[in-house]
C-alpha cells in the first residue's frame, strides 16, 4: 500500500539549510492503523506532506496503492492525491459558510461529480460516522468532535484505500479525542483502509497496531503495539530515540 525508499527532504530558511529527512525508508504492506512518531522537528510531518503529493521529495521514491507520485505531474498528481489519498489535519480548514453535508461532498463537485452522486455519498458517510442529524449544520454549529467527524468524512468521499492524519486531536478534548482514535481503528479493522497517523501521543498509538519512530529525519525502528498500553509505548518510543 505505501513504499518509501531513501526519501531526502531539505528546505531553505533564511540563508540556511535546513534537513527535514535524511534518506527514509518505511514501508506498509496493507490495511491497519499505523503511527508515526517523533519529536517537534523530527520530521513526521514533513514526510506525510510528502506522501500525499503536498510538497516534492528531494530524493528518493513513494509508491502509494502501487503509482509512484515521485513520479507523476503536477496535475495527475493532483488528481490522484484527490481520489486516491484521504488526508485529515489538526486544522480541520472546513469552508464555514458551508454546510457538513456540503464540505463532505465539495471534493466531488471539485472533481465534476454529479450532485446525486455527491450529495448520497455525503450523507452516507455522515450517517456511517453518526453525523445525520448535523448534515445541514455549519461549523459553527458544530462541536470539535463533530467537525473533525466531518473533516474525516469529507477525506473518505472517493473510499481511497490510504487515509493519512496529522496530529488529528491536536485540538480536541481527551473524550473527543479518544472517541477519534477509535474512529480511525474502525476504519483500518471494518473498511480495508489504511490509515498512517502522525502523533506524540501514546495514548493515540495504542489503538494502532505498530509505530514507526522518527528523529532528526531518520527512520530508528519501529515496534508492534499490541497488548502495549500507553506507559509500555511511551517507554518502547523513548528506548528508540535515543
Amino acid at each position: 500500500m505505501l513504499r518509501i525508499e531513501q526519501v531526502h527532504k531539505t528546505y531553505r530558511s533564511g540563508a540556511q539549510d535546513v534537513t527535514a529527512l535524511r534518506g527514509v525508508d518505511l514501508a506498509v504492506e496493507g490495511a491497519g492503523f499505523f503511527a508515526v512518531m517523533g519529536p517537534s522537528g523530527s520530521g513526521k510531518s514533513t514526510l506525510l506532506h510528502l506522501v500525499a503529493g503536498l510538497d516534492r521529495a528531494d530524493r528518493g521514491r513513494i509508491f502509494v496503492d502501487g503509482a509512484e507520485v515521485t513520479a507523476l505531474s503536477e496535475r495527475r498528481l493532483t488528481e490522484f492525491r484527490r481520489r486516491k489519498i484521504g488526508i485529515v489535519f489538526q486544522h480541520l480548514n472546513l469552508i464555514p459558510t458551508l454546510t457538513a453535508a456540503q464540505n463532505v461532498a465539495l471534493p466531488g463537485v471539485i472533481d465534476g461529480r454529479s450532485r446525486s452522486w455527491t450529495d448520497e455519498r455525503a450523507r452516507e458517510l455522515l450517517e456511517r460516522f453518526g453525523l445525520s442529524d448535523r448534515a445541514d449544520h455549519r461549523p459553527e454549529a458544530m462541536s470539535g468532535g463533530e467537525q473533525q467527524r466531518v473533516a474525516a468524512a469529507r477525506a473518505l468521499l472517493f473510499g481511497p484505500r490510504l487515509l493519512l492524519a496529522d496530529e488529528p486531536t491536536g485540538n480536541l478534548d481527551s473524550a473527543n479525542a479518544e472517541l477519534f482514535w477509535q474512529l480511525l481503528h474502525d476504519l483500518a479493522e471494518q473498511q480495508d483502509v489504511t490509515v498512517l497517523m502522525v502523533t506524540h501521543e501514546p495514548t493515540a498509538v495504542v489503538h494502532c497496531s505498530k509505530v514507526y519512530v522518527l528523529g532528526d529525519g531518520q527512520m530508528r525502528g519501529s515496534f508492534s503495539v499490541d497488548g502495549l498500553d500507553a506507559g509500555a509505548v511511551a517507554s518502547r518510543y523513548q528506548q528508540l530515540s535515543r
